[in-house]
């Protein structure tokens, strides 16, 4: 089973666990209880919780300072279900009881009303002039950022970043939006001398995931951790012997159990998300925070491999500086 960055469960310590397929199998409790909003978590959890779960897990995501401040039955009532349902949900999203998921829900709702005095975090709807769009957007991919940095497991990072930097070759699948983002992976590897690859068609991911080999490694990039063709891509190189990366929003998706180990984002859902908006900010946090741990394993390669390809493009640059100065002639940088 994957070492994943997100939150283990109560009942479900066992699926949020692993090592690479050479180690033992050990238990993994290193997260960041005390940072992460108990709102992320209960979020890309939200799929695989019981049907009655989910509806105490909208009840507590539409107003969560509301349930801070109701009592266990007040919130059974609301979501039509039992207190029993309540503490059992509790459980799976490991804060362990109905006490505890108040005190984080309402140290959450201060550090949010800290970070901002304006409501910003509606959906976008017809009547919003551009301003409010602007407001909008910018307000969800920072939060984006900060949830997925809060919640990023650093002791899986450090894992997958002595793996990448070790890995005799690295292959990286995304489709659609996620495969520009395992595109700007692999230029920035290649950029510090790191053999990788990036891949968008099924059959060339699938080729490529059969040729690789142990030492070589396979990163799945995909926010929902069901795209099929990524899934399957990854599935491949493991059975090849691959070490197996899965960056996704939900730790429970099918990607996860083909992959030793995850890297979970924080994006939310929202009106025009299509994969393509908050998600890639969030993803892109993850894989900048991977190349510049694999950049320092190797510094000093990396420094002047970034020189040697800066001063390799600097003639098809203008002669003119950022502010408007011309260059010297001679450089052509």
């Amino acid at each position: 089973m994957p070492t994943v960055s997100n939150f283990p469960t109560v009942s479900d310590t066992e699926s949020v666990v692993g090592t690479a397929p050479s180690e033992p199998v050990s238990v993994q409790t290193t997260v960041r209880d005390a940072d992460a909003s108990p709102l992320v978590r209960i979020r890309s959890l939200l799929p695989g919780l019981a049907r009655a779960e989910q509806r105490v897990a909208k009840v507590v995501l539409e107003d969560p300072a509301q349930v801070a401040r109701r009592s266990i039955t007040e919130v059974a009532l609301a979501a039509n279900t039992s207190e029993t349902t309540v503490t059992r949900f509790c459980k799976a999203v490991g804060v362990g009881g109905y006490p505890q998921l108040r005190i984080a829900l309402a140290a959450d709702t201060a550090r949010t009303e800290a970070r901002t005095t304006r409501n910003l975090g509606g959906e976008i709807g017809p009547e919003d002039d551009l301003a409010a769009v602007i407001g909008k957007v910018s307000f969800a991919d920072a939060r984006a950022v900060e949830e997925t940095a809060d919640q990023l497991d650093v002791a899986t990072l450090e894992r997958v970043i002595e793996v990448v930097a070790n890995a005799g070759r690295v292959d990286v699948y995304g489709v659609g939006a996620s495969a520009f983002v395992a595109a700007d992976l692999q230029q920035k590897l290649h950029r510090i001398g790191r053999v990788c690859f990036s891949w968008s068609d099924t059959h060339i991911m699938l080729t490529s995931a059969a040729v690789l080999s142990p030492g070589d490694v396979a990163i799945g990039v995909s926010h929902t951790g069901a795209t099929t063709d990524t899934v399957e891509a990854l599935r491949v190189a493991r059975e090849h012997g691959a070490i197996t990366i899965a960056v996704t929003n939900f730790p429970r998706s099918p990607i996860t159990e083909v992959a030793d180990y995850v890297l979970t984002t924080a994006a939310r859902e929202t009106t025009f998300r299509s994969g393509a908006t908050a998600s890639r900010i969030a993803q892109l946090t993850v894989i900048d925070c991977l190349f510049i741990g694999v950049a320092q394993r190797h510094m000093d390669a990396s420094v002047n491999a970034l020189d040697a390809t800066r001063d390799a493009v600097g003639s098809h640059r203008l002669g003119v500086r950022p502010d408007g100065r011309r260059r010297p002639r001679e450089t052509g940088k």
